[in-house]
């Protein structure tokens, strides 16, 4: 058992999901570039588990090696904030709180927290990582052209590029 806080159905349910490990304080999810933790304690009775998942991603002029205006910044990360919106839209969980997020300009991290109870743990894990690759995907589409990215932003683009060159490769469509 990774934490001894996670309700049993939880905690065995993502032990048994090949994209998350444990850590000391949760679970961390293995398919992202991003630093993606999931969490949960006792729910109702009938419930498997209240959820939380918390992933840090850079904030724009952190992830970038050229500067960014500030009011690119601030407009990149209302942007973001305004899109995360939609994230539980990948879910089958329908209890949910709004999605928290946050930015640390001095820490250069945004942090998206979602807070969520699930009726099975295996439901529930589903919904954690489909929502992490929600916010994985929302901040590469957020990824502004003409800069030189670098960490996970640059990880995230040059996937981006060789998944299409493969698909051309292939004789399919980059699209």
């Amino acid at each position: 058992m990774a934490d001894e806080t996670l309700p049993e159905p939880v905690d065995a349910a993502l032990a048994a999901h090949d994209a998350f490990e444990p850590t000391d304080d949760g679970y961390a999810l293995t398919t992202t570039v991003f630093d993606a933790r999931v969490t949960a304690s006792a729910a109702e009775a009938d419930r498997d588990g209240e959820f939380s998942v918390v992933a840090t991603v850079p904030t724009l002029s952190a992830a970038t090696v050229d500067e960014v205006a500030r009011v690119v910044e601030d407009d990149w990360f209302e942007t973001f904030d305004r899109r995360l919106a939609d994230v539980f839209g990948v879910a089958t969980t329908s209890t949910h709180d709004e999605p928290i997020v946050e930015r640390d300009v001095p820490a250069g991290e945004v942090t998206v927290t979602l807070k969520y109870v699930s009726w099975d743990a295996a439901e529930g894990v589903a919904d954690a990582k489909a929502m992490v690759e929600f916010v994985e995907g929302t901040y590469a589409q957020g990824l502004i052209p003409g800069y030189e990215y670098r960490g996970e932003a640059a990880t995230l683009r040059t996937n981006a590029q060789q998944r299409g060159q493969e698909a051309v490769d292939d004789g399919g469509s980059p699209l």
